[in-house]
């Protein structure tokens, strides 16, 4: 009965959808101003124009939710929680978004109810899907993972507080996702048999677990690679995004590596992650596994591509063509490639894993078309 009456609120919800409608320009422009807001908040509060009135309700709560996040999550530093409402904040300026669109047929609103199961590993990281499903002119009810479940939610009061049309689009549910006309997944690869299973017979993406690369050619400056630093310890290694492996060449100085990496030694004050790696660090020796370390990090030869948290894998390579062969067979396991676009010609440049634009999707699946497609299913 419960269930029944949670359905048919949520299709009164839809239909009332139909009476506020929105065309496309209201929906940039409320992501807009949105993203406006959460530029604010980069490292300390400072104000922007013309938010006073956002401001006023939100401000001083958001900077809390922010500081809270740490006894909620551990991962979540503040530090983390900023680089995150930052990195997606570049991305909601009127000329990214048009530009985005303009490759997708969705001036319309279908109202299609797209489920979305989110993961939780880094900060807001199902933030692409939701404003996919949202700005496409679609319905979104999201499951929120229990390590992330504050921040979208809240960013989401003020979305509709900036656009209230929002407000019965947006649907967070903790139960199952019934009556969908199409589903977004993000897990493990244990949960993505489950969901590929479950979600069988409607069209969806599923998506498992997935490592980034870096590739080395020996002729990186400091300073690249130093920003290399920022691809592995970022979000503590926890993101899809971050690299978890290295190829070097034959004779690549391991000293050189680590002396770009020092900068980043104070990662180890973090009990999560010191934890992490006196525990792996044990179980290789246990093993009597051989491994290098500096105090903040494990570097073992592996040909795997996804370490452990404050492990990095290295492997040596002879050949640049062979490591590109190696890439092409992988691809279903890696995320991104970082390198120089001399080595690798789509790679991504050092420091700039955690930075994704609009057009990055997760996988490689383009989220968007795949939600104007739902239209024509």
């Amino acid at each position: 009965m419960f269930n029944r009456l949670i359905l048919a609120l949520q299709s009164y919800k839809i239909f009332f959808s139909y009476l506020l409608y929105m065309d496309i320009q209201q929906r940039i422009k409320a992501f807009v101003k949105l993203g406006s807001f959460l530029k604010q908040f980069d490292s300390v509060f400072e104000e922007g124009s013309g938010l006073s009135d956002l401001n006023e309700k939100y401000a001083a709560s958001f900077s809390e939710l922010i500081l809270i996040q740490k006894a909620h999550n551990g991962w979540f530093v503040e530090s983390n929680v900023r680089k995150a409402i930052n990195a997606l904040a570049d991305n909601l300026t009127n000329a990214k978004l048009t530009n985005w669109l303009s490759n997708y047929n969705c001036k319309k609103e279908s109202l299609k109810r797209v489920g979305v199961i989110m993961a939780g590993n880094i900060p807001l990281v199902g933030f692409q899907d939701y404003l996919c499903v949202l700005i496409s002119g679609n319905v979104l009810v999201a499951k929120l993972s229990k390590q992330d479940s504050m921040i979208l939610a809240f960013i989401s009061k003020v979305l509709i507080s900036i656009e209230p049309s929002f407000s019965s689009r947006i649907i967070f549910t903790e139960g199952k996702l019934e009556n969908m006309h199409g589903f977004i997944a993000t897990g493990s690869n244990n949960s993505a048999r489950y969901f590929e299973y479950y979600f069988s017979k409607y069209p969806h993406i599923i998506r498992k677990n997935r490592n980034s690369i870096a590739v080395l050619d020996g002729n990186e400056t400091d300073d690249e690679l130093g920003l290399l630093g920022n691809d592995i310890f970022d979000y503590f290694g926890l993101g899809c995004r971050s690299v978890s492996k290295v190829f070097l060449p034959c004779g690549f100085p391991i000293d050189k590596l680590f002396g770009a990496l020092y900068p980043f030694h104070n990662i180890i004050e973090n009990n999560k992650y010191a934890n992490n790696f006196d525990y792996n660090r044990v179980i290789y020796l246990m093993n009597q596994q051989s491994i290098l370390e500096n105090g903040f990090l494990l570097l073992k030869e592996d040909i795997g591509l996804g370490s452990p948290i404050a492990v990095l894998y290295y492997e040596y390579y002879n050949s640049i063509e062979a490591v590109k062969k190696r890439i092409n067979e992988q691809r279903g396991e890696i995320q991104c490639v970082i390198a120089s676009k001399s080595v690798i010609k789509d790679a991504v440049a050092f420091g700039d894993s955690q930075c994704p634009t609009l057009y990055d999707y997760a996988d490689g699946v383009d989220v968007m078309n795949f939600i104007v497609s739902l239209d024509k299913k």
